[in-house]
């Protein structure tokens, strides 16, 4: 329910929309008693749908609030108009910096702007203690009078108050810019996620493209938590080396790598700029000799962004929507024949595969030889071509041709994208490209199809395959919205959740912080098992949260057990494991866990 043009809201009187996204609506209003206009923020519905958010949302609007910088939209109050809590914030006449950046290439003096602008506020509300989460283009907002403001600082940090469905995707923000341990869903975030973003920023002026860009979210999220950063150079040889030194510690996947704090990182770019001193003729950025060789003494570099990024999004839109949809049949059938071209006939896969783990850890296999499996594999990049070893498309299985075909001709059919999304699991070609299809057909389903959630999750569940099947599972959990959850649905997510903790790359499609909107407790768990191979004090931590939020739950109990075989203690995890395999309440393959483990201890 949104507010109405004209409508009065307290002592606001909407005058316009401004925008909308798929967190809140974003209204122009006049305030009359100090004759000014504002902006009011009103909050998609399914961030309030719990009776304790309003209390939440209250407190953590008070932190936003108080951060008082010139490069900073104010937050002037929160209210709430008919159940509706909405924050009311200063009216910025102008545009976004990603406006900007559609309309043609920024001078030197814009750069300059953007970094100082930015980096200030960063820096400021870094050390009140607040991230931003989603620094980007489009929360850079251009005053009429060429002023900058970074708008939406904390929202995120305001949406986690939340348990709704809806805060795991706002705290997402955009996956260009998105941080790898945000990425991760990691609850410890820290200014390196906010440099990291600021970083990718200050990459798109300078490289003239984002680092990473894919047809699919998940995509561009593997990317920044697995995949080399591009270098700068390679993608655009114009940008001089100390410029790309700068962008690469920036950037770095570890945040201890990274620069320690924004100003730092505001230094390093603005000392590497001077010391380049070299035109940059082409397709970045242009940079004038010198400040020794500038006639006019101008400490500023003349750094002039491309304009492939605008030509691209303007082309874009004249495309019909049919055109789109014969693009996306080309390009899927172009990946998969790439795909299906790599790696068959080389040596066999871990026995740790992400996408085919076993519902239960072997007997014959100690609990402290267990390993995380290892990560999706980077994008291809035309591996095959011209290695007449590789097969090719004719050697793929009949049944991944057949759900290839089935897709090419029912592109809107969410059972074709399954099909195919099952394919290429079972042909153990690609992972990412089966997750991706899994995604396009849920997405294709709808979010509260529960029968199609609960084929798909039953379907990979048959199959071992715990990652696939969480994901569908935690849809389906929450596709239920307030209705109550069937015992065989929660008991089957639980398995699901528990078991994909084995898989390196589970955070990477089923968030940690989605989880904790259906079950905090899970949450806890599914962290805690995660960090078991590789932070033993983290999961004993995050066990104790469970254990705390929700007492006698056997997932934890099972937990505790495996954290005491990891920690070398086998008589105190037989004690525990005793327990579970007897007790009648235990769901089943919790059981069947523990009497797998006992037969390892004994």
């Amino acid at each position: 329910m949104s507010f109405n043009i004209g409508e009065n809201v307290g002592p606001y009187r909407i005058i316009e929309q401004l925008g909308q996204g798929g967190m809140a609506t974003v209204y122009k209003a006049y305030h009359a008693s100090l004759d000014r206009y504002v902006a009011l923020k009103v909050l998609h519905p399914a961030f309030h749908q719990d009776q304790t958010f309003i209390t939440r949302f209250q407190r953590e609007a008070r932190v936003v609030a108080r951060l008082e910088h010139p490069n900073i939209v104010p937050i002037y109050d929160y209210s709430e108009h008919e159940s509706r809590p909405f924050l009311v914030m200063k009216y910025i006449e102008g545009d976004t910096l990603k406006a900007r950046l559609n309309q043609g290439p920024l001078t030197s003096e814009e750069i300059e702007q953007v970094v100082n602008s930015v980096g200030a506020a960063l820096a400021y509300a870094h050390k009140q203690g607040i991230l931003h989460r989603d620094v980007k283009p489009s929360n850079v907002m251009i005053a009429t009078d060429g002023a900058m403001y970074l708008a939406d600082f904390g929202l995120a940090r305001i949406a986690e108050a939340g348990e709704s469905t809806m805060s795991s995707d706002s705290i997402m923000g955009t996956p260009q810019y998105i941080s790898p341990e945000q990425a991760m869903g990691k609850k410890d975030l820290d200014a390196g996620t906010d440099i990291y973003s600021f970083g990718v920023m200050l990459y798109e002026m300078v490289v003239g493209q984002v680092p990473f860009s894919a047809d699919t979210p998940f995509s561009i999220i593997h990317d920044h938590i697995y995949t080399p950063l591009p270098l700068p150079k390679k993608v655009n040889p114009n940008v001089p080396e100390p410029v790309q030194r700068v962008l690469l510690k920036a950037l770095a996947k570890d945040r201890l790598d990274r620069y320690t704090a924004t100003e730092e990182l505001m230094t390093a770019f603005k000392e590497a700029w001077t010391e380049a001193g070299v035109p940059m003729q082409g397709t970045a950025i242009v940079m004038r000799s010198s400040m020794s060789k500038d006639k006019t003494g101008s400490k500023r570099q003349n750094f002039i962004q491309n304009e492939k990024a605008a030509a691209i999004e303007s082309r874009s839109k004249k495309f019909s929507p049919w055109m789109w949809v014969s693009i996306g049949l080309v390009a899927l059938l172009c990946l998969t024949i790439a795909l299906l071209a790599i790696r068959k006939n080389r040596s066999a896969p871990p026995p740790n595969q992400p996408i085919a783990a076993t519902a239960i850890i072997p007997a014959t296999v100690a609990p402290t030889q267990i390993l995380p499996a290892t990560p999706l594999p980077p994008p291809e990049n035309g591996e095959a071509a011209g290695n007449p070893n590789l097969p090719t498309f004719q050697n793929a299985s009949p049944e991944l041709k057949a759900a290839i075909e089935l897709v090419a001709k029912n592109p809107n059919d969410p059972d074709a994208h399954l099909n195919l999304s099952i394919a290429l699991l079972e042909s153990k070609e690609n992972a990412r490209a089966a997750m991706e299809e899994l995604v396009q057909a849920a997405n294709l389903a709808g979010p509260d199809n529960k029968d199609f959630l609960l084929k798909a999750a039953e379907k990979f569940k048959e199959r071992g395959a715990w990652v696939p099947a969480a994901g569908m599972y935690l849809r389906l959990n929450q596709a239920y919205h307030n209705e109550i959850v069937p015992m065989e649905v929660r008991n089957n997510f639980h398995e699901a959740v528990y078991k994909a903790t084995e898989q390196k790359d589970m955070p990477l499609f089923v968030l940690f912080e989605r989880i904790d909107n259906v079950d905090p407790g899970l949450g806890h768990i599914a962290r805690g098992r995660y960090a078991l191979y590789n932070d033993i004090g983290d999961a004993q931590i995050q066990l104790a949260k469970a254990e705390n939020m929700t007492p006698k739950m056997h997932e934890a109990t099972l937990l505790k057990a495996e954290i005491e075989m990891q920690s070398g203690n086998q008589a105190e995890a037989k004690n525990t494991l005793l327990p579970l395999s007897s007790d009648p309440q235990t769901p089943e393959w919790i059981r069947l866990m523990a009497e797998n483990y006992l037969k390892t201890i004994q």
